[in-house]
């Protein structure tokens, strides 16, 4: 391992010294919340998993409704039916904090319910009030899902840039300094012993 490149006295020891503590405490707490970071992520995940499993059933049931009243419709009908809003729905947007890491989340405020669909009855099948109440239920799910994987994201992000950290200071800085002090200390030792020659020779 290449050594610092620094002059060989007591007080760039004292200095080393410090900066050694300081870096071996900081690997200590990276570590650590490297390890706390890994077990939420995999908690969220599972979490992400369970919620994607669910939300793409209830998808392809809504998707099967919509293809079984597209199909019975004239285009123009089902255009037209399924181009109006059946409800506005708000969104409150914030961030949380998870190990230092801000992740989105998403309130939705009001919707939810299609409380009247915006077409004439006799004009499209039922098979397109269902598709269109499920739809509308599933919204909230559509949201919560996005933004756990969005925390997913962030969450793998930080623990690579965290590993990353860890590495460096684990196979680069701290044996870097510790190379260093042994190089000071050996230098030191060496000058003092030429120091106590002379010291001899002139008695």
């Amino acid at each position: 391992m290449a050594r610092l490149n620094v002059n060989p006295t007591r007080m760039e020891l004292k200095k080393l010294k410090a900066r050694l503590a300081t870096a071996v405490r900081g690997h200590k707490l990276l570590k650590d919340k490297s390890d706390e970071m890994i077990r939420r992520f995999t908690v969220i995940a599972r979490e992400n998993l369970a919620l994607r499993r669910e939300v793409e059933a209830e998808l392809a049931d809504v998707m099967k409704s919509y293809a079984a009243a597209r199909s019975v419709t004239p285009s123009y009908a089902a255009q037209t039916a399924f181009v109006l809003p059946a409800f506005t729905v708000g969104a409150e947007c914030s961030t949380e904090s998870i190990m230092g890491v801000e992740t989105p989340s998403i309130e939705i405020i009001g919707g939810g319910k299609v409380a009247e669909f915006p077409y004439a009855f006799y004009e499209i099948t039922s098979e397109a009030d269902y598709s269109a109440a499920r739809a509308s239920e599933l919204l909230p799910k559509l949201i919560k899902l996005a933004c756990v994987e969005k925390s997913v994201r962030l969450l793998a992000d930080e623990i690579e840039r965290n590993k990353r950290r860890v590495n460096a200071l684990e196979y680069v800085m701290i044996p870097q300094l510790e190379e260093t002090i042994k190089y000071i200390r050996s230098k030191l030792d060496e000058n003092e012993r030429a120091a106590v020659v002379r010291l001899m020779k002139v008695k």
